[in-house]
């Protein structure tokens, strides 16, 4: 994320600060004095720096959210839910003021109404609130599972600080930041299946992926983990629990059900607007480039075949070379890729790519490509700033730059891929990584030296 910056192993013999008079080294201008001075207090405030991020994306969040229409997708979620009880539930919109929202339906699962009909009990601020410090929690536990899995001999004392750093910092990227506006469930079905594929236990692993693919459909590309590491009793449980929640949805709701999974469960215009910049998979950024919703046609297998064997050989192997989250990554890359509809909020998994990216062991030039690439479109706020020049949400046709700025997050995804096929072990990978980056070591007392694992 940020370059490098080298951290003095220990202060002086005598305590006093280290370098010159005023705590920097000899001979060095204020600026890098200050910088070093940041880099101190928030390696040793990891913890005050995440709560305070937090509570700036909370308020930020939850204001608006009670003060005008906010966080949508919650509010479809809380509203939705009870039509599940009358089995009327697809016929549902959530009808809101403002020239660009159109009535909203529930697209997801039976399942998943059953799951929210909790939240439309308690008023919505405590509802809102809730839900956003949840999915706060849930990128940290997001960020703990895949440093865990990036480097699980880490001393526990710098992975914590590794995980409270990132936290703060990946809260601002556009995934999770759009996520909690819309009050979105991304984060907490990201942060389940993480923790769910690091279980020893094949039941508890596959009872997270199963879940998580009976609220949402996407996840179930999850088995394809557990299908290339050779874990069988997990995938066989993760397709017996989310068979489990298909036949829990279609007995609270047969009528619901049958016209779910039965009907509409192809229809991605169903979803929303398929050429809308929101939508980065390779099928929404190929119809705007066609100027037409490219389906299941010649043009979309011409893009989506190719980047599924990219995707598969990436993840057979990452997992010969137990590179644990590089395969996980692949998998998710792979689902976000061919899936008809992929909001931009759905790509909360560039957290992973971005820490991956971050802490593999040595760096090639892929690696880089893709992390600047990712730096640029998660921190600028790329389709942010696409969504608010585009013509219109249901509008395919584009000038040819809005067309290829909108193919963003599926280039980002590629670049990650490629980096994923070269090796990440032995000196012929390239140089090796930077040593003493604020996110990878973290100091403690007056700072100490780590290198990226």
């Amino acid at each position: 994320m940020s370059p490098a910056v080298h951290v003095p192993a220990a202060g002086p013999p005598d305590g006093g600060p280290p370098g010159g008079p005023d705590g920097g080294p000899p001979g060095t201008r204020p600026g890098p004095r200050r910088t070093e001075a940041a880099r101190r207090v928030l390696a040793r405030r990891p913890g005050t720096v995440l709560l305070l991020a937090a509570a700036a994306m909370l308020l930020l969040v939850w204001i608006p959210a009670c003060l005008r229409v906010g966080m949508v997708d919650l509010r479809v979620y809380r509203t939705a839910a009870p039509h599940l009880l009358s089995d009327d539930l697809y016929a549902f919109r959530l009808e809101l003021p403002g020239p660009d929202l159109f009535p909203l339906p529930f697209t997801y699962p039976p399942f998943a109404a059953l799951l929210f009909l909790p939240l439309s009990w308690p008023p919505w601020p405590l509802v809102s609130a809730a839900w956003t410090a949840a999915s706060i929690l849930a990128l940290g536990v997001l960020v703990h599972c895949c440093l865990r899995m990036a480097d699980p001999a880490a001393e526990p004392g710098r992975h914590r600080r590794r995980v409270l750093l990132w936290s703060a910092a990946l809260l601002w990227t556009e995934p999770v930041a759009v996520t909690l506006a819309l009050g979105q469930v991304n984060l907490l079905l990201a942060a389940g299946v993480a923790y769910a594929v690091e279980r020893r236990s094949a039941a508890a692993a596959g009872l997270g992926v199963g879940l998580a693919a009976g609220v949402k459909l996407v996840p179930a590309v999850t088995g394809l983990y557990f299908v290339v590491h050779r874990r069988w009793s997990a995938a066989c449980w993760s397709a017996a629990v989310a068979a489990v929640t298909v036949a829990a949805g279609w007995w609270a709701a047969p009528r619901s059900a049958a016209g779910f999974w039965l009907h509409a469960v192809g229809d991605a215009a169903r979803v929303g607007p398929v050429g809308s910049v929101l939508n980065q998979s390779v099928r929404g950024a190929l119809s705007r480039s066609l100027g037409h919703d490219a389906g299941w046609s010649a043009p979309w297998w011409a893009c989506a075949v190719p980047a599924a064997l990219l995707a598969l050989t990436a993840v057979v192997r990452a997992a010969r070379r137990t590179d644990h989250l590089g395969a996980l990554l692949a998998v998710q890359l792979l689902g976000l890729l061919i899936s008809p509809i992929s909001w931009c909020h759905h790509w909360v998994w560039a957290v992973a790519a971005v820490l991956w990216l971050t802490h593999a062991p040595h760096r090639t030039r892929a690696h880089t490509a893709a992390l600047t690439a990712w730096c640029l479109a998660l921190a600028g706020f790329l389709i942010h700033w696409l969504a608010l020049v585009q013509p219109d949400i249901w509008q395919f046709g584009r000038p040819w730059y809005l067309a290829a700025l909108g193919w963003g997050y599926p280039a980002c995804a590629v670049l990650t891929l490629v980096a994923l096929l070269r090796p990440v072990t032995g000196k012929a990978t390239g140089r090796a990584r930077p040593r003493g980056s604020l996110f990878s070591a973290g100091a403690s007392g007056a700072g100490a030296s780590g290198a990226r694992s």
